[in-house]
């Protein structure tokens, strides 16, 4: 007998002997990180309502109740019952039943009514009906993404239980090493912006976080065939944990895939499906840029099917001697502060991924309340010494004087910004600033994938701000569905009539003018003069984008024309229109955030690696913490390893 099935075998026995004697464990199965028992009495279970909590506490692990498929209920019987229990208000759309799990995934308008204080409407759905309710929230905005991923993993449901078996196996095999290390090593990422890559490794495990792509550097990948990723064959590699959806942390997610890799990734909800519309979009715009993508749409599919949702706060193993934990980041919805827990107590190390330390009208500020970390994997894009970005509420005052003085001129303003994060905290700005006056109401444009990505974030308002989260709840206070909001969806056309219009707003991506609609919108708006370019967000070395910020008032028709039907030839563009940059709406904290993250941390980490930031920036970040608190850092380059243990 394996060792596992050994360790199921005496699981088994010590749950029967901890519950009482007239409830049956038909098995108990290990799917990814969770224990998954399945019983003949879940009705019985039911009635228990602390029972599964304590069994958790005792065992250490994640548990699941199921009912033994040959006590279930039918469906049209069960169907009817469920419709009796749950409110009416709480607005159910489907009830989807799966009879090899015992489960009934049932969408909702309000998932909070279904759920019930404390689960008790859950519980007394398993009472009555046996079967496991599983609660999905229906998207207030329609989003062909959620709905997407949704129905491709039913559609998948069998094979991904497969997946997930065979990764509960591997994460709970016996430890095969008496070795005790721990070792980091730079893939990408560092001292440069994007590419992010990193390898955690001990003797037992080797962990990949993140896998980006540089913006403004086509063709740049992370150092996926050193000899601590994939030059030990795909194999080598045990999990993956994506800290959020951005390209420069998620685009070659899927390549791992093309190369074998077929091991979890873990991530939260809402980055398993920005990371599905980012990188699919991501192969749309190299398919029209004419460039050969480095994957297909089918290798996207696979990452989804592989994902292992974790809600901030979940302590989860994922490896024999490695837990992780999730804490919001405050970057962008789904991002994460990412804990390890290495061995029995044995080391700690917290990646920040990207962070904003402050509340933003969409987020909370970031997480960085941990019992230990030895080490801190920080960012340091706004880490350079005079990196200090104006407070929110006087870039809001001045994002709208640059609106007032634009829409007195008869302009417009056009507004690059990444689909995720910035467009959503930018559209609750101008939904207020019109609400209470402060700048005349307008159309505000939405092109690209802002709209969708829109629509994602009401789908999780669990991940967003308090305040607004319960906004969204309440659909004539939503903010997203204000009157002025447009989607462009009719394309070209729908340009050619904006631009020829009256005074508005335009939103666009991509927010690093790198490709995109953006192009298109340049090519009608650049030689306004009575129109402005406003830049909300960060410009990395390289980009179009940090070149118009520098002062480039002509633009190459080529860098155009890959992306607008309407320029050709050569020449250049005039740009004419008026350009500002306002501050302080990055997704990324600034010097002081940085420090603060740091300095409010109890216990503060030994070590600090400072990555993900130009040259300056991190070389300044390093020394300041150094000097300031006395502990070791570090500015590492690409292709470092280091040993913690």
């Amino acid at each position: 007998m394996s060792t596992v099935e050994q360790q199921l075998d005496d699981l088994k026995a010590e749950i029967t002997s901890e519950i009482p004697d007239d409830i049956s464990v038909s098995s108990v199965k290990y799917e990814g990180p969770e224990l998954v028992v399945y019983t003949h009495d879940p009705k019985k279970f039911a009635r228990q309502g602390d029972l599964v909590r304590k069994l958790a506490s005792k065992l250490r692990k994640r548990i699941s109740i199921r009912p033994d498929p040959s006590v279930l209920s039918r469906p049209d019987e069960a169907r009817s019952k469920i419709h009796d229990i749950i409110p009416e208000d709480a607005g159910v759309e489907d009830l989807d039943f799966h009879e090899d799990t015992g489960e009934v995934v049932i969408e909702a308008a309000k998932p909070g009514m279904v759920i019930g204080r404390h689960g008790s409407t859950l519980r007394e759905i398993t009472k009555s009906v046996g079967w496991t309710p599983e609660v999905v929230r229906t998207p207030p905005i329609e989003s062909s993404t959620v709905s997407n991923v949704r129905n491709f993993l039913k559609q998948e449901r069998e094979d991904r239980r497969d997946i997930l078996e065979r990764i509960g196996r591997q994460i709970h095999r016996e430890e095969m090493s008496d070795d005790e290390y721990v070792r980091i090593s730079t893939l990408g990422c560092c001292r440069e912006v994007g590419r992010a890559a990193f390898i955690l490794s001990t003797p037992e495990t080797r962990i990949l976080i993140d896998c980006g792509d540089k913006p403004g550097a086509e063709g740049e990948v992370p150092y996926l065939h050193a000899p601590e990723a994939f030059g030990a064959g795909p194999q080598s590699i045990d999990a993956v944990v994506l800290t959020h959806a951005h390209l420069d942390h998620s685009a070659f997610i899927p390549l791992l895939f093309k190369y074998g890799y077929d091991g979890p990734i873990y991530c939260t909800e809402p980055t398993r499906d920005l990371m599905g519309l980012l990188t699919l979009d991501y192969l749309d715009v190299a398919a029209k840029e004419g460039r050969t993508p480095p994957y297909e749409s089918e290798q996207v599919r696979e990452a989804i099917k592989h994902c292992i949702p974790i809600e901030y706060g979940d302590v989860t193993d994922i490896a024999p001697d490695v837990k992780v934990t999730f804490h919001n980041a405050g970057h962008i919805l789904g991002s994460a502060v990412t804990h390890f827990h290495i061995g029995d107590g044995l080391y700690n190390v917290a990646f920040s991924g990207d962070i904003h330390y402050d509340d933003t009208r969409l987020f909370n500020g970031a997480v960085n309340d941990f019992p230990r970390v030895e080490t801190l994997v920080m960012e340091s894009t706004y880490g350079g010494r005079n990196d200090y970005q104006t407070d929110q509420a006087d870039s809001e005052r001045k994002l709208t004087e640059v609106i007032n003085e634009t829409y007195e001129r008869d302009g417009k303003v056009l507004i690059p910004a990444f689909a995720v994060g910035r467009s959503q905290e930018i559209m609750l700005v101008l939904e207020e600033a019109m609400r209470e006056g402060d700048i005349p109401e307008m159309p505000v444009h939405l092109d690209g994938m802002i709209w969708e990505a829109t629509a994602i974030h009401t789908t999780y308002p669990e991940y967003l701000r308090d305040d607004l989260r319960d906004r969204i709840f309440h659909d004539d206070e939503n903010p997203f569905l204000a009157d002025q909001f447009n989607h462009i969806d009719a394309g070209e056309d729908e340009r050619q009539d904006v631009a020829d219009g009256g005074p508005c707003i335009i939103l666009s991506t991509s927010g690093m003018v790198t490709g995109g609609p953006i192009m298109s919108w340049l090519s009608h708006l650049g030689p306004d003069p009575d129109s402005t370019l406003v830049f909300v967000g960060y410009q990395a070395q390289g980009t179009l984008g940090r070149r118009i910020q520098n002062g480039w008032d002509e633009i190459p028709v080529s860098d155009i024309g890959r992306h607008d039907r309407g320029a050709n030839g050569r020449g250049t563009l005039s740009l004419n229109m008026h350009v500002d940059t306002v501050d302080g709406f990055s997704g990324h904290a600034d010097r002081a955030g940085l420090e603060n993250f740091v300095k409010t941390m109890n216990p503060r980490p030994e070590k600090v690696l400072c990555v993900h930031g130009d040259e300056r920036s991190v070389q300044d970040l390093s020394s300041a913490l150094y000097h300031e608190y006395n502990m070791r850092t570090f500015a590492p380059k690409n292709l470092e390893t280091f040993r913690f243990l």
